[in-house]
């Protein structure tokens, strides 16, 4: 019995073990609030705060689109960008623009970038591109710039909070050839998977889960200096008159598998507590399929066994000694009668 409960423990041991793994970095971020590492408000709240230290960040404003023509629900959080800082340069990556900019210095990525299934994901994937090329801070087209973003130069690289859990791609910065944004673009091909959603496959491919994963994973090593990412807090990221951004009508990607993925996320304590709930209801009805098989295999080897015995102790016809069953009239078909255990293999003396 021991032998048998030791044997199926250790079974769902790495049964647990090959199925959390994979996943351990998206539940570790569960418990992440990124304090750690947040900008502190009095560095960057006050509105006639220009700079928190020397520039290590480019004034470069990074920008996306399938072409030039923007479409006029974004044109005047694109503008507010532009007009606070006339003295960054605006680059606005087009399809054509992008596709060049990786065959001509990323060529290795050249077949990954145009296989992507969905346009989003190239979108997502040239802003950590050139990040790590150029430098600068990316904003998407529905983030409106309320401040000027010089403060922010200050750090080697930021990410922005987001909720329920993570960091979000949304906006970013970086020096060129920052470490976390090198460790980014290595990481996208082997992420490259279907994940059947629409949704779920932008978000895990090359998403901001993505981003939150290797921004997790990437903390682990304990980035020090020049190295490290700062997050920028929701407070300062919008909603207040201090915040650098505020937000403006987007989300043109999402489709409608959406609508489930932001309910998961939303309850994600529930939706966590019901998958453990689901591996223990999966481990329980294991325990009793393998006792079941255990116990059946075991009846099947006793039986056997005693089979074997018996017959080993029946006696030749020829033999002058008899058992005291057929003595007594009993059936003498063997060893299928039925007798007392204890005259068995008692015999005649």
């Amino acid at each position: 019995m021991r032998w048998r409960g030791f044997t199926f423990s250790l079974v769902i041991f790495i049964i647990v073990y090959f199925t959390i793994l994979p996943i351990f970095s998206l539940l570790a971020l569960l418990c992440e609030d990124a304090a750690a590492d947040a900008i502190p408000p009095n560095e960057i709240r006050s509105m006639n705060s220009t700079t928190t230290g020397p520039p290590l960040i480019p004034k470069i404003i990074h920008q996306t689109y399938k072409h030039g023509e923007i479409p006029k629900v974004w044109r005047a959080a694109q503008q507010s960008c532009i007009d606070l800082h006339p003295d960054y340069k605006y680059v606005l990556w087009t399809d054509d623009l992008a596709r060049d900019f990786i065959a001509t210095d990323y060529p290795w990525f050249l077949a990954t970038f145009e296989g992507y299934q969905y346009p989003i994901q190239r979108a997502d994937s040239i802003r950590y591109f050139v990040l790590y090329h150029y430098g600068g801070i990316y904003i998407d087209l529905d983030d409106g710039c309320n401040r000027r973003l010089d403060p922010l130069l200050a750090y080697p690289a930021f990410l922005r909070r987001t909720l329920p859990i993570g960091i979000s791609n949304d906006v970013m910065g970086a020096m060129p050839r920052h470490a976390f944004f090198h460790r980014v673009i290595q990481t996208l091909q082997s992420c490259n998977h279907n994940f059947i959603l629409p949704y779920l496959t932008v978000l895990f491919s090359t998403g901001p889960t993505f981003v939150s994963i290797i921004w997790k994973e990437y903390m682990w090593t304990k980035p020090a200096g020049l190295d490290r990412v700062r997050i920028l807090m929701l407070s300062e990221y919008k909603h207040h008159e201090w915040s650098f951004f505020r937000h403006h009508l987007g989300n043109s990607w999402h489709q409608g598998d959406a609508r489930v993925v932001f309910w998961m996320w939303a309850h994600w304590q529930l939706v966590t507590v019901a998958g453990f709930v689901v591996l223990g209801i999966a481990g329980f009805c294991l325990w009793i399929l393998y006792s079941r098989i255990f116990m059946a295999g075991a009846r099947y080897y006793h039986g056997r066994y005693r089979y074997s015995n018996l017959s080993a102790a029946a006696p030749s016809s020829s033999s002058t000694w008899w058992p005291r069953y057929l003595r007594r009239g009993r059936s003498t078909s063997w060893p299928l009668v039925k007798t007392d255990r204890r005259d068995m293999y008692r015999t005649h003396v």
